[in-house]
C-alpha cells in the first residue's frame, strides 16, 4: 500500500509531473529517509523526469545522511559519485533524463505512481530490511544495500563509474 507524504521543508510545490509522484511505501520511515524521499522527488521534478529511479534515490541518500557516506570507504568515492550525479542532474554524461528505469532484475512494482518500479522495489526492500533486523524503522542506508542487490539499476552503474566496489558495499551494509 502506498500513501502521498505532505509539504517538506519548501513547503507544497507546483509540479509539472503528475500529482501522485510523491507516493511511497506505507511504513514507518526514519526521518533521514524521509527527507531522502522528498528531496529525490524533488530532484526527478527539476530534472524533468517522469519517475523518481534509482540514481535520484542515490543521489539524495548521499546528500541527506551521514550514515550513507560513512558506508563508502573513503570521502572520495562520495566526492566521485556527487560528481557523476550532479552531472547528471544538469544534462551531461549519464544520460537518462526523460526516460524510464527497468532493469528487469525486479517485477514491475504495481501501485507506486511516480516511482521506477526498480526504485519502488528498493524502498520496499529497505523497509523490510529494518523488519527483519527488528528496527521500527527503514534507515537510508536500508535502502542503499537494497540498491546493491540490483546490479542492473541506475544507482549501481553510477556507483560503477565512480570506482565502487558494489560487491564490497554491499558486504559492508550486510
Amino acid at each position: 500500500m502506498f500513501l502521498c507524504i505532505g509539504a517538506d521543508e519548501v513547503g507544497y510545490v507546483q509540479s509539472p509531473t503528475p500529482s501522485d509522484a510523491a507516493h511511497l511505501p506505507d511504513a514507518p520511515l526514519s526521518d533521514e529517509l524521509a527527507l531522502v524521499v522528498a528531496g529525490a522527488r524533488r530532484r526527478a521534478v527539476r530534472d524533468g523526469d517522469r519517475q523518481i529511479d534509482t540514481a535520484h534515490l542515490l543521489h539524495s541518500l548521499l546528500e541527506t545522511d551521514p550514515e550513507v557516506r560513512d558506508a563508502f570507504a573513503d570521502g572520495g568515492q562520495v566526492a566521485r559519485l556527487l560528481g557523476y550525479l550532479v552531472q547528471r542532474s544538469i544534462g551531461y554524461g549519464l544520460q537518462w533524463q526523460g526516460s524510464v528505469e527497468d532493469s528487469g532484475a525486479v517485477p514491475v512494482v504495481r501501485g507506486a505512481p511516480g516511482w521506477s518500479s526498480v526504485a519502488a522495489a528498493a524502498m520496499e526492500s529497505g523497509v523490510e530490511r529494518a523488519t527483519a533486523r527488528g528496527d521500527e524503522r527503514a534507515r537510508g542506508v536500508d535502502v542503499l544495500a537494497a540498491l546493491t542487490e540490483d546490479m542492473e539499476c541506475r544507482a549501481v552503474e553510477v556507483l560503477g563509474r565512480a570506482g565502487v566496489d558494489v560487491s564490497r558495499l554491499r558486504q559492508r551494509l550486510n
